[in-house]
């Protein structure tokens, strides 16, 4: 049998807790990381199975609409302050097909940190050679701390080079791995403890959902207790009210200090 708890006659129906939500989603070409587009275009929430709840569901930073690979997504809205807040510098390691020269000097200006055109200075990003396809198409593998717009398109354009195709493969401890495009897992306990520990933070807390009230508008109230029957004063033998200190007398002023 089921309990209910009634205040002022209203049954009063408690949401059970649950988990916070955490995928990570392999986002293809020429999608939008926005939940809608003005333009029409599809959206990385539109890929998302049906069965994930959208609301309070956030992406954790963005990729380009030409930009490909890993992108997480949670309703941990501490987890993704820390890890979009410029203050903290969780790594995130792209893989990057160019075309053009790239020797040894471009990896040191890449690694020694840059002055972009338009005047903003990026911090130092490690860039090695993963592969040379030819002379002139390299694909590398660049990690990056700092979340400037299109850096790596704007880097890679002062440099002389072109971007043939951008894959985030990890985020911190997360990787992509052989996740296919347009499809997304949820992360281990392991991979979540992990990824909270990098930005900063503990164990995983649980997001408590407000009850929801029969009687919405009293939500904010407190619950009142049933009135009672006025409690009878002791008596003493003779049948009269004892004079005895009731439970509700004020003793501070003989409390010891």
């Amino acid at each position: 049998m089921r309990d209910n708890v009634v205040v002022d006659g209203q049954i009063v129906a408690f949401s059970p807790q649950k988990t916070h939500i955490y995928l990570v989603f392999h986002k293809p070409v020429q999608t939008v990381t926005t939940a809608s587009d003005p333009q029409g275009r599809p959206t990385v929430f539109d890929l998302l199975p049906p069965e994930i709840p959208r609301q309070g569901l956030f992406t954790v930073g963005r990729l380009d609409f030409y930009s490909e690979g890993l992108l997480l997504f949670t309703d941990d809205g501490e987890l993704t302050h820390r890890l979009t807040h410029p203050s903290t510098h969780v790594p995130k390691t792209y893989h990057v097909l160019v075309r053009g020269a790239v020797s040894e000097h471009t990896l040191s200006t890449m690694g020694q940190g840059m002055r972009l055109a338009e005047g903003e200075v990026l911090a130092p990003v490690a860039a090695t050679v993963l592969h040379r396809e030819s002379p002139e198409r390299t694909l590398l593998s660049l990690r990056l701390i700092q979340g400037v717009n299109r850096q790596i398109r704007r880097m890679c354009r002062d440099l002389g080079l072109t971007v043939l195709r951008l894959t985030r493969v990890a985020q911190g401890p997360i990787e992509l791995a052989d996740l296919p495009r347009g499809r997304c897992r949820s992360l281990t306990p392991a991979e979540i403890a992990a990824l909270r520990a990098a930005a900063g933070l503990g164990p995983v807390p649980k997001a408590s959902i407000p009850p929801s009230s029969a009687s919405p508008s009293r939500d904010d109230r407190q619950p009142q207790a049933p009135p009672h029957a006025p409690r009878r004063a002791p008596q003493n033998r003779t049948g009269h009210a004892s004079s005895r200190p009731s439970a509700k007398t004020d003793y501070r002023k003989t409390r010891k200090t």
